[in-house]
C-alpha cells in the first residue's frame, strides 16, 4: 500500500515532465514536440547535405530547389506558433528575394493549409510531402513544429531553429549564413 501511495504522489510530477518537450529532440526522430525557439548554429566545417528539396507544391506546381540560401519553414495551419510566425516570414521572404524562402506542409490537410496561406498571403512555395523531411537525418532535423531550417549556398544545413522564430533571431541567422559564403 505505501508503494502505492509513493506512485500516486510521484505520478503527476511524472506526467508533467514527460510533457515538457521543450525543443529536446526526441529519440524518434518521428515526433514532434513544441519547440522553444532555440536556435542551433552548425559552423561551415560541420556542416552535412541537406536533401534535395523538389517536389510538388501546394498551388499544384512542381518545385525545385535553386542554388542559393534557402529558408525552410515545416508548418502545419493548425499549429498556433505557426500562425504567429507566418506574417514575419512573409515578410523576409519579400525583402529578400536573393534568398529562397520555402515551407513544408506536415501533419495537416490540404484544405486547411489553402486556408492558411490565403489567410496569411504566403507567396513562397509550399511542398505538400513532409517525407522529405526524413531526409535531414544526420544533419539538424526538424524536430517541432513549427521548425526553420537555413541551408547554406552550397546545399548544406548551417541553421536549425525549433520553434517560433522571431525577427531578430531569424535576421541574426540569415546573416550568418550569408557572411559564410
Amino acid at each position: 500500500m505505501k508503494k502505492v501511495k509513493v506512485f500516486l504522489a510521484l505520478a503527476p510530477l511524472l506526467l508533467l515532465t514527460a510533457c515538457a518537450g521543450g525543443g529536446t529532440p526526441s529519440p524518434n526522430e518521428n515526433a514532434f514536440v513544441s519547440g522553444d525557439g532555440v536556435a542551433v548554429y552548425v559552423k561551415v566545417s560541420d556542416r552535412k547535405l541537406a536533401p534535395i528539396l523538389n517536389g510538388a507544391t501546394l498551388s499544384g506546381e512542381n518545385f525545385v530547389a535553386p542554388h542559393k540560401i534557402t529558408v525552410v519553414n515545416v508548418w502545419a495551419s493548425w499549429c498556433a506558433p505557426c500562425r504567429a510566425e507566418a506574417p514575419l516570414l512573409e515578410e523576409f521572404a519579400t525583402k529578400q528575394p536573393q534568398i529562397q524562402f520555402l515551407g513544408i506542409l506536415t501533419r495537416d490537410n490540404l484544405t486547411s493549409a489553402q486556408s492558411f496561406v490565403q489567410r496569411f498571403k504566403i507567396t513562397y512555395p509550399i511542398l505538400i510531402d513532409d517525407a522529405l523531411l526524413a531526409g535531414f537525418r544526420g544533419s539538424l532535423v526538424p524536430n517541432a513544429i513549427p521548425t526553420t531550417i537555413i541551408i547554406d549556398a552550397q546545399g548544406r544545413v548551417a541553421v536549425r531553429i525549433s520553434g517560433q522564430v522571431t525577427y531578430a533571431l531569424l535576421d541574426n541567422m540569415i546573416n550568418k549564413v550569408v557572411q559564410d559564403a
